[in-house]
């Protein structure tokens, strides 16, 4: 068994159906369920039982605990989060809160559950965090790729509120052994993409006939 957070979004959908396209092991999805949360993009597993969604807040430590305790996963994939870069100008708190606060609540949860582990289980455990490239910051034309040792340079509320759960997974692991796994990836694109993204709102807008509108000047590079 394994939890998965945010896998009623984007990646996290996509997420579990690749997952159950190589495996019958099942999961248990926690999903706040926001505007951009949606269960029909898990329904078929849902409806053949290889998923359980419960509908609740990454942030709400106790109920975190019970599904750790019921469920007794092997894993957690840490999906959820606020990740619109405009959203997050007009309207940052929520960002925080869900990014950096909820992650928290996360950890704390998912420490204490680990650490009551028997010593087997315990050694195989894996808190996967599912970062952004935004925390890097933004590269010039002559600038190499990012790597993982580039340094931290967010330029929004969202790529700073991941940056900040980063640094408290990272920090998890050094201080209290947690093991954890980052991932950085950049833009991702395909079934189930929420239409305010650029590629589903370039498509939409083209075959309404309205503008299409880029992000600054357009120069931006990841």
């Amino acid at each position: 068994m394994i939890l998965i957070t945010g896998a009623a979004g984007f990646i996290g959908g996509n997420f579990v159906h690749h997952w159950f396209e190589r495996s019958e092991e099942p999961v248990v999805v926690l999903d706040k369920l926001t505007y951009a949360g949606n269960p029909a993009t898990i329904q078929s597993h849902l409806d053949a039982g290889r998923c359980t969604l419960v509908q609740g807040d990454i942030g709400d430590r106790a109920l975190v605990e019970r599904l750790l305790a019921e469920h007794r996963p092997r894993a957690v994939l840490h999906f959820a989060a606020e990740s619109h870069v405009d959203r997050s100008i007009h309207g940052p708190g929520e960002f925080i809160q869900t990014n950096m606060v909820g992650t928290f609540e996360l950890l704390e949860a998912v420490r204490a559950y680990w650490g009551a582990l028997p010593a087997d289980d315990k050694a195989a455990f894996r808190f996967l965090h599912v970062s952004t490239d935004e925390v890097y910051g933004s590269l010039s034309e002559t600038d190499p790729a990012f790597s993982e040792t580039t340094p931290y340079a967010p330029n929004s509320p969202y790529s700073a509120s991941k940056a900040g759960s980063d640094h408290l997974v990272r920090a998890y692991h050094h201080t209290y052994g947690l093991p954890t796994l980052t991932t950085n990836c950049s833009n991702n694109y395909g079934p189930y993409h929420f239409p305010e993204k650029l590629i589903p709102l370039m498509i939409l807008n083209a075959l309404e006939g309205k503008p299409l509108p880029v992000y600054g000047d357009g120069q931006n590079i990841r």
